[in-house]
């Protein structure tokens, strides 16, 4: 087991796991069924990470980011080909968070909130950028974003 893993509450975990296949990829490799129906862990592997899934159980103060109004945190896909494996999100029906486009940091970046209201980014390698240069730029791209 990795030393961080991400575990992701959403509305209809079953729906969700079909979800992540369809639009990144993901394997399942377990769940834990409640006879309820709800599902307590879905077990995926997006690449070589682990994302645990469950329901919502709003009786255990245990809800989604659609059920809070939206997230501040971002899950991160690194892949070879993020062009098409943003067209996959979108055909999946992810939304546009944050346009793909070539990043001041080196990278192919863009960001999709899922359906279940959690915001992943994606993005490809470009180049390395020396420190001196990501600051300056880093400093350039913020300060117009202030106004």
């Amino acid at each position: 087991m990795a030393t961080i893993s991400a575990h992701l509450v959403v509305h209809d975990a079953a729906h969700a796991a079909r979800w992540y296949a369809m639009a990144f990829g993901a394997r399942e490799r377990g769940r834990i069924p409640l006879p309820s129906g709800k599902l307590v862990s879905v077990e995926l592997w997006i690449g070589d990470s682990e994302v645990r899934i469950a329901d919502e159980f709003p009786e255990l103060g245990i809800v989604s980011p659609r059920a809070l109004g939206g997230t501040y945190g971002a899950l991160q896909i690194s892949t070879d080909d993020v062009d098409a494996l943003w067209q996959r999100a979108l055909d999946a029906g992810a939304e546009v968070f944050h346009p793909l486009a070539d990043s001041f940091w080196g990278t192919r970046h863009g960001q999709v909130i899922d359906p279940f209201g959690h915001r992943w980014g994606l993005s490809q390698h470009l180049r390395d950028v020396p420190a001196d240069e990501l600051i300056r730029a880093a400093a350039e791209a913020f300060s117009s974003a202030r106004g």
